[in-house]
């Protein structure tokens, strides 16, 4: 008999009031989940929430003690909004002050010391305990406590930060997914997709209506971790479509 899969959980924190007001487009979301699925990390939840200590200290514990990981974005910038590092410190009961290693590094990159602002020096504070997440682009880095791990919210530095620490995570079974497209609407598939589903209950099966070359598209994407399940899976589906006189092709991803 297969083993059970090994299933590995996370949650992404976006932090910042510029998420939440539509001012800055959220890019980490859907680089997180995709670099995490690829580890056998299964993002579960993923929140946005204000600059607001209260909210973020009852965020983090809720979810550290929820997920096996956490990732949050935003909020250890320079300015005063950027609350984050002191948050996490509270949310894990420790004081927070200047990282030696991340004051080295800032010093060495920024050379000139009327450079390396009070401000920047802000970007060198981790709270106690906290081990470093390198940052490639921009050298302040981010931070792990426990199974939480702090990125910036720049796109562009969260996903080196990531790259950088991405070893650390021990993932479970990867998420394979198969996906079939049709030309046949929701409505008329929705009761012979359902039945599948409980035919298949290990399988997790999703359908996105969209239009393509101006016309209604259905795709119906399969997700698991035995591929010759799903394979089987899809076989079904598609046999199923076309004897419903609908179009039916496979997208292996």
């Amino acid at each position: 008999m297969a083993e059970p899969a090994k299933s590995v959980t996370a949650c992404i924190v976006v932090i910042g009031n510029e998420i939440l007001s539509g001012r800055t487009k959220d890019a980490n979301i859907q680089y997180l989940a995709t670099e995490l699925g690829k580890l056998g990390v299964q993002v579960r939840e993923c929140r946005v929430i204000p600059d607001v200590e209260a909210t973020v200290v009852a965020t983090i514990n809720e979810v550290r003690a929820k997920f096996d990981y956490v990732f949050t974005t935003g909020g250890i910038g320079p300015t005063h909004d950027d609350i984050t590092a002191d948050c996490i410190a509270k949310a894990f009961g420790v004081g927070i002050s200047e990282h030696p290693e991340a004051v080295a590094r800032m010093t060495r990159h920024y050379g000139d010391v009327a450079l390396f602002t009070p401000a920047r020096r802000r970007m060198a504070r981790v709270p106690h305990g906290g081990v470093l997440v390198d940052n490639p682009v921009s050298v302040a880095p981010g931070f792990q406590m426990e199974n939480v791990f702090t990125f910036a919210g720049i796109p562009a530095v969260a996903q080196g930060m990531f790259q950088a620490m991405k070893h650390r995570l021990v993932g479970g079974d990867p998420v394979l997914s198969r996906t079939v497209r049709t030309n046949l609407p929701e409505g008329i598939i929705a009761e012979p997709l359902g039945a599948l589903q409980g035919r298949y209950a290990d399988l997790d099966i999703g359908s996105y209506p969209a239009f393509r070359n101006g016309k209604p598209s259905v795709s119906l994407v399969l997700r698991g971790t035995d591929d010759a399940r799903l394979g089987v899976a899809a076989a079904e589906l598609i046999d199923t479509i076309r004897t419903m006189n609908g179009e039916a092709e496979e997208f292996v991803q």
